[in-house]
């Protein structure tokens, strides 16, 4: 997911989709911990779409915060 796809959506979608991508991460560290994933990549493009979420939710905040 890239950022021009977060952008258009609220502070609360974002939230849903972080604890979505959290919960899909935990379970990709868990199958890979017991064995090797077909495509370990994965692993780091959720961590890096939860990083991307983050941002441009604070992002959001502090524009609300300033307005």
């Amino acid at each position: 997911m890239q950022a021009d796809e977060i952008r258009p959506l609220d502070i609360g979608e974002i939230d849903q989709r972080i604890s979505e991508e959290q919960e899909d991460l935990e379970q990709l560290r868990f199958e890979h911990a017991i064995a090797q994933l077909p495509n370990p990549m994965i692993l780091k493009k959720k961590r890096r779409t939860i990083a991307r979420l983050k941002t441009i939710r604070t992002e959001k905040e502090r524009a609300g915060e300033e307005a």
